[in-house]
């Protein structure tokens, strides 16, 4: 039963409620599931939910045999599952979270929608959807998530990929630069060495293009690049829009002149054809797919090239990771300095209202919302990138703030991580590991939680006479009146042990910080 026992599963059939004949109903199994974030579409677990489904209709009840039979399609996600040791664990509460943020993003009614492309002027402009999907494969959607659209600018994070997988990095280099550009996303104008600047403004994304099979016939070029996507998206075939590659196709100008003007300035591979390339850079802005479906591959991209959804690995490593850097120096257009200092993290906005947020070894995140702002990114999408960074703790940063944060941590598991985490702590404390402190304090493990003897950190470092950490602590928030089990302070372990120094440092009083009260509140 591959890594997953018998008794592993006897153990998950008996979390579910069970009626006098030891049977449990799959409603409640799919609906477990569906909370968790596995939901009845995930080609992982095809059969199970099928059969699940017609148990459903038929009112069947599961007994243990049966759903021991079911679980044997993917046994390892059922446990990992059904135990909560998915990278989100506590789905819900995250997925409230989410859902909160959106309706507090819907109100924003700024921008206006693209025009300069004649079809995507006729979008509609309240749209908006949302989704997610973890590494685990844990997905939501909210909104307008299974409404197509064309993905423009959001094509290039994967045309860069398959660029440097078939040419090599140092290869690709030499024709696409690597720096924000300075200018606009369509500007006429290359670096020092006649390159574009980086793979994310048009002409950047032009020449990824011409590096894509460019020996072969024009419809298997084309072919390839949309199997590529089918899988990123977990096998799911993205659409494509002939009226809008006819309406780009026609307002090509600006494309046409940036690709001559690299042909005068010899930057393309040799043997490049221009018109070739420029009609499947515009078929690649053509192509149409959901918030549902581009959050999986932004996934992918999360999962270092594995699509969560099928565990392919479709990319090498390395190849993400130079695309994920290029996306955080330059995704979103000349607002990318300021996305990557508020958001801190790599992400692709395209004029349809798409934006691709990519949360390294965590989850991929699809928002779309027509309506732009004057630089061309989805005036709702920035909002919800940046409402998403003061809630949780994603932004890069966010790991080596040392003390207390007001951010959530959804990776952490509601009961036993936060347990292990304060037994940690505590550890920590009592030998005086004061990097491990700092890393604890910025996944914002509780300061004055116990362990099961109700002793806190502050009580172990001043028993072991660590002055150093116990003078920390206290800048911390550290509350030395709190009493373990037996009515000592850490003050009392400090006189007991002879620690002079430390029972100075708790003898003074100071104010506690306002978040370090909120946190020991709320814990």
């Amino acid at each position: 039963m591959n890594t997953t026992s018998a008794f592993e599963i006897k153990a998950l059939f008996n979390s579910f409620k069970q009626d006098t004949r030891n049977t449990v109903s799959p409603k409640d199994v799919e609906q477990t599931l569906s909370r968790i974030g596995i939901l009845c579409d995930d080609i992982r677990l095809r059969k199970f939910f099928l059969s699940l489904q017609e148990k459903v209709l038929t009112q069947n009840r599961l007994n243990f045999s049966e759903f021991s039979e079911l679980s044997m399609e993917n046994p390892s996600l059922v446990s990992r599952a059904l135990t909560r040791h998915l990278i989100v664990p506590d789905f819900q509460s995250f997925r409230q979270k989410i859902s909160d943020i959106f309706y507090k993003v819907l109100d924003n009614q700024a921008g206006e929608v693209a025009s300069y492309i004649p079809q995507l002027a006729q979008m509609p402009e309240n749209a908006f959807g949302v989704s997610i999907c973890t590494v685990d494969g844990q997905r939501l959607s909210i909104g307008d998530s299974d409404t197509f659209f064309s993905i423009q600018s959001s094509s290039k994070p994967i045309n860069y990929c398959l660029a440097l997988e078939e040419n090599g990095a140092d290869e690709v280099l030499k024709h696409i630069g690597r720096e924000p550009s300075g200018h606009g996303f369509n500007a006429i104008t290359l670096d020092a060495l006649n390159r574009p600047h980086n793979p994310m403004i048009n002409a950047g994304a032009i020449m990824s293009c011409s590096m894509i099979r460019p020996k072969e016939d024009q419809a298997s070029r084309f072919d390839y690049i949309m199997n590529m996507w089918t899988q990123a998206c977990g096998g799911t075939k993205p659409g494509f829009n002939n009226s809008i590659y006819l309406s780009e196709r026609d307002t090509a100008d600006r494309n046409f002149a940036l690709g001559y003007f690299m042909k005068e300035k010899g930057a393309f591979p040799q043997g490049t054809d221009i018109y070739k390339t420029l009609e499947i850079y515009t078929q690649c802005c053509s192509i149409e797919a959901s918030t549902s479906l581009m959050s999986i591959m932004a996934a992918t991209l999360a999962k270092a090239g594995v699509c969560p959804m099928t565990n392919k690995h479709l990319f090498a490593s390395a190849t993400v990771k130079d695309r994920l850097s290029v996306m955080h120096s330059c995704g979103m257009y000349d607002f990318s300095g300021e996305f990557s200092f508020l958001v801190g993290l790599p992400a692709k906005s395209g004029v349809s209202g798409v934006v691709l947020l990519v949360i390294p070894n965590v989850m991929g995140i699809c928002i779309w919302s027509p309506r732009l702002d004057v630089l061309g990114n989805s005036v709702r999408g920035v909002q919800f990138c940046t409402e998403l960074i003061k809630h949780f703790n994603f932004h890069v940063y966010d790991s080596i703030l040392a003390g207390y944060t007001e951010k959530l941590d959804p990776r952490l598991h509601i009961n036993t991580s936060k347990s292990e985490s304060i037994m940690e702590f505590c550890w920590a404390a009592s030998t005086g590991d004061f990097e491990a402190i700092q890393k604890l304090l910025a996944r914002g493990i509780p300061i004055n939680q116990g362990d099961y003897d109700k002793r806190t950190p502050l009580h172990l470092a001043a028993c072991e006479g660590h002055a150093e950490i116990v003078e920390f602590l206290l800048s911390k928030g550290a509350n030395p009146t709190i009493k373990d089990r037996w009515g000592r302070t850490p003050a009392d372990d400090a006189k007991e042990h002879g620690h002079k120094a430390i029972q100075k440092l708790l003898s003074v009083k100071r104010p506690r910080p306002k978040a370090a009260a909120q946190i020991e509140a709320a814990a």
